[in-house]
């Protein structure tokens, strides 16, 4: 998911002369930005491999590329046969549709076109009635992985990957800076980072989390320590529109088939990948800070720590988060 008021900011270290030396590239993708950051003795850059990366993922998952593996599926009447870039967040997809009972569900396509935050868009509040009628083409249920193979039970199914693109691509540029001997980096791909091992001073990689204006007793930024882990933010500020007095957000109920209208700003989490952040921080915002932080202490096997901000009854900027997301990720 893309970054929002709850930011996580790369920041800048000075390097001292070593024989690890700091590499650094960035660039648009996928709508957004990339930043990669690593040591290596080796100073050549790997930025074109990287962006193969980005192209290979384009092609397999992109809603934007015309002729692109999902569009692919989303236009036939029975399914296709996936590369390794679409099996994988499939798999991944529907393991956490399964963990969350279906509060994160990629077959949501039909209900963001509706609600127009799809590839065309519009803010026109949908009718009960079509709402109804896109809820029958959606349920994780309805998609069978099949040997390599991708099969939807019915015509209309579809699936938008938007969710879990970013955090996925994050991720295999990871596998391809480890793959390449680089054990120290920092990956991000619109606000969705990967840290491993240390920087060029032999430190932890630092992010600094931005708070939104509003709420005095908190200071405005804290620096976050990550090592081994990645954090991914998803937020409905940026993506909405506003009928009467009801503001509604990006992030679509599969349940319901509403669109996201609470007090909750954004919600930041922390995993040992940002797949999985950025998948689970889906399910979260949806449930809000009560629910979502009960699911995270009751599933300590998932290994996630989150931190939501939200306005009260009052209008007030609160911020609630698990107790190891500030104390576990500090020096």
């Amino acid at each position: 998911m893309q970054r929002f008021l709850l930011s996580v900011i790369l920041l800048c270290h000075v390097i001292t002369a070593s024989s690890q030396q700091l590499v650094s590239f960035q660039g648009k993708t996928q709508g957004t930005y990339y930043i990669v950051k690593y040591t290596s003795a080796d100073t050549s850059s790997l930025q074109p491999q990287v962006e193969a990366v980005f192209e290979a993922i384009d092609q397999s998952l992109s809603l934007w590329v015309p002729g692109s593996l999902i569009n692919r599926f989303n236009n036939g009447e029975d399914g296709v046969k996936m590369d390794e870039h679409m099996r994988y967040v499939l798999e991944k997809s529907r393991a956490v549709s399964v963990y969350t009972r279906g509060a994160f569900d990629i077959t949501v396509k039909p209900l963001v076109d509706l609600w127009g935050f799809g590839v065309v868009r519009h803010s026109v509040k949908p009718t009960s009635d079509s709402i109804k009628l896109a809820l029958k083409q959606v349920g994780y249920r309805l998609l069978e992985i099949k040997g390599d193979s991708l099969i939807k039970a019915k015509p209309g199914v579809q699936i938008d990957c938007n969710g879990v693109a970013q955090g996925y691509t994050t991720d295999c540029v990871a596998r391809l800076l480890e793959a390449r001997g680089i054990r120290n980096y920092l990956v991000d791909v619109g606000g969705e980072l990967r840290a491993s091992g240390v920087n060029a001073k032999g430190q932890p990689w630092s992010v600094g989390i931005e708070r939104p204006s509003g709420n005095a007793d908190l200071p405005k930024q804290s620096l976050l320590y990550l090592k081994n882990k990645a954090i991914a933010t998803s937020g409905n500020y940026r993506r909405f529109f506003d009928e009467g007095k009801t503001r509604y957000a990006h992030t679509i109920n599969p349940k319901t088939g509403i669109a996201l209208h609470s007090r909750v700003i954004s919600v930041t989490v922390i995993a040992d990948d940002t797949i999985t952040a950025d998948a689970f921080d889906n399910a979260l915002i949806l449930w809000g800070p009560e629910k979502g932080l009960k699911f995270i202490k009751q599933h300590p096997e998932y290994n996630l720590e989150a931190c939501y901000i939200y306005t009260d009854k009052k209008g007030r900027t609160k911020e609630v988060y698990t107790p190891g997301f500030f104390t576990n990720h500090t020096r």
